[in-house]
């Protein structure tokens, strides 16, 4: 029972997912997010083998839509997974299975995918896919934090939120800047906005610090204290 979307931002090259759910520590199990591979959402009855087997299906080179038959062919279980797919070109894929909690819907297009299950109504995925093109203009991390927000006005989950998460890839980066996860609150959609609000203006100099450490700030000097 989780609503969620994958982009693509085509101006910058960045790509990643959002998500929430009533269900605890989700974007632990369920988004998937490699640095020069894709994005890989397993939700549902979630199974985070099939999240690893389609990252590694996309950096074999595999599109979209093959990468999501791979997935579905490796597991007896499909009819209670709900998949999607994103690879850097853009392509999207996406599937739901006969058994997902109702109310169900998927989104597919070009650059996003938005999935959604166990939802208040059918209308939650369309709105997290209608904002999310809306803030075109916007950076990604904003477009998908809007996502998440417009599918909750929209009627949200048939039971109250308790976990969400962003995760987004940067061209020039090696591993994940924002990977931030609420794993358990009552208003979950609103503490992660409040975590990126916090971390956006850190993400940059830490992946300095990785690339380029003789150069990179102190700790003290990002965060205001000493940290690892």
């Amino acid at each position: 029972m989780t609503f969620s979307i994958a982009g693509l931002c085509r101006r910058t090259g960045e790509f990643g997912c959002a998500l929430t759910t009533s269900s605890m520590a989700a974007g632990a199990r369920a988004a998937f997010v490699r640095p020069g591979v894709g994005v890989v959402l397993s939700q549902a009855r979630s199974d985070p083998r099939l999240g690893a087997l389609g990252l590694s299906r996309l950096a074999a080179h595999r599109q979209a839509p093959d990468v999501l038959k791979d997935m579905l062919a490796s597991t007896p279980h499909a009819a209670w997974r709900q998949l999607a797919v994103l690879d850097l070109a853009g392509r999207t894929a996406c599937a739901t299975g006969a058994h997902c909690t109702d109310a169900k819907a998927e989104s597919p297009g070009d650059g996003v995918v938005a999935v959604g299950n166990g939802l208040a109504n059918a209308s939650v995925v369309p709105a997290m896919a209608d904002a999310f093109g809306a803030a075109a203009d916007q950076p990604l991390a904003e477009r998908l934090l809007r996502a998440l927000e417009a599918g909750l006005e929209a009627g949200g989950e048939a039971y109250p939120l308790r976990s969400a998460s962003l995760h987004i890839a940067w061209p020039d980066a090696p591993f994940l800047p924002i990977d931030l996860r609420v794993d358990f609150h009552p208003t979950p959609i609103a503490e992660l906005r409040r975590f990126f609000s916090l971390w956006a203006p850190m993400a940059p100099a830490y992946v300095e610090r990785c690339m380029d450490p003789e150069k990179s700030r102190p700790a003290a000097d990002i965060e205001g204290h000493p940290s690892a």
